[in-house]
């Protein structure tokens, strides 16, 4: 666990006081979104329009709230359409562009350090949509849509903001979002009511939809290299692009968890949530929570495959596997990742009305 997450969840001595040291940076870091926000809502600080629409993906928090799997969702949705979209993500590389591009291999990913350069380099790609994957703080590029993610995994009553607790903005911004969308993995429907109930609170005009990331199946981490110069992604700090490779996954059905002995490895936002879901399907789990984006060293892979030999699996999480799989040795005991499904199990008819929204302000882009 980082210091600042112990900072955050430390409910002793330690983790009071360093909240109430943290509080006169916190109280100016909070002044500031309110200021920035007013200044793009008034219209004093320009907002990019691009050529084409854009449906922005994002939260409120720091930490997994399901923004990767949701953004591939919308962007496959689209795809299914008769659109071309085209993922835009912040200008880091790490673990998410290699999911896209895993799950969506048709879809093309630009990586960059503006939005806004980024949808110009998605509309030079040939894309006549946008999905921005954690977009909702970056209020220069306009959008035509902005799906909120709130986790009922990680929801407290706590609504510290950075750096002295993990809100980006506080719960009432959520009424900038055209949907919002409960996420969970292992919580329990009287918490997802908790949450759907605070954000009625927070914004009662937004329409909600309820989304489980659920597994699917257990799949094989192999073939996970990156080939350069392919096409499925564009990183435009190095001006490379970059592949994943794209083959037919070795499959297990999630079923083959029961009564096993599984070493489960997670470097992501919400480590709980992931390891709740494993162990709901009947394992002996020894957990290894690694901090979100963690780099895996070469020595620590070394630990994880020798520790594997007394486990029947070893299981990861999609993002854990595109950064393991290449350290990870032929010889040694198969890694395999948790294939998620989306599951929207309620507002599906709020999400297929921005689905088509934007479908018909891209057919409008198409015929001017």
């Amino acid at each position: 666990m980082h210091f600042v997450e112990r900072v955050w969840s430390d409910e002793g001595i330690f983790g009071l006081a360093a909240r109430v040291a943290l509080s006169p940076v916190e109280g100016a870091y909070r002044g500031a979104v309110a200021v920035r926000t007013a200044l793009y809502e008034r219209g004093i600080l320009h907002r990019a329009r691009s050529v084409i629409p854009v449906l922005s993906v994002g939260n409120l928090t720091v930490g997994g709230t399901g923004k990767t799997p949701v953004s591939g969702w919308f962007a496959r949705r689209l795809y299914e359409k008769g659109r071309a979209p085209a993922i835009v993500l912040r200008g880091y590389g790490g673990d998410e562009p290699l999911v896209h591009a895993r799950t969506n291999p048709a879809i093309p990913v630009v990586i960059a350090s503006s939005r806004v350069a980024g949808i110009s380099e998605a509309i030079a790609l040939g894309a006549d949509v946008v999905v921005l994957d954690d977009g909702f703080q970056h209020m220069h590029a306009s959008r035509d849509a902005d799906i909120v993610l709130v986790s009922a995994d990680q929801w407290t009553g706590s609504r510290r903001m950075l750096p002295a607790g993990p809100w980006r903005e506080p719960l009432s911004a959520i009424r900038r979002a055209s949907v919002a969308i409960v996420t969970r993995k292992a919580a329990s429907d009287e918490r997802v009511a908790q949450v759907r109930e605070a954000v009625s609170a927070a914004a009662p005009a937004v329409p909600q939809a309820v989304v489980r990331l659920t597994p699917h199946d257990l799949r094989r981490a192999a073939g996970m290299t990156e080939a350069k110069r392919d096409g499925v992604y564009a990183d435009m700090r190095r001006d490379v692009v970059y592949a994943m490779a794209h083959r037919k996954d070795e499959t297990l059905p999630i079923a083959s968890l029961a009564g096993k002995r599984v070493l489960a490895i997670a470097a992501i936002g919400d480590p709980a949530a992931f390891f709740a879901q494993i162990e709901s399907h009947g394992p002996d789990v020894s957990r290894r929570p690694f901090a979100d984006h963690h780099a895996f060293s070469t020595a620590e892979v070394d630990e994880l495959i020798a520790a594997a030999r007394a486990f029947d699996l070893i299981v990861c999480t999609l993002k854990d596997a595109v950064k393991l799989a290449p350290m990870w040795p032929d010889e040694a005991a198969p890694l395999w990742y948790v294939s998620l499904s989306v599951v929207v199990e309620s507002g599906i008819a709020a999400l297929d009305q921005i689905l088509a929204r934007i479908v018909e302000a891209s057919n409008k882009t198409a015929r001017t």
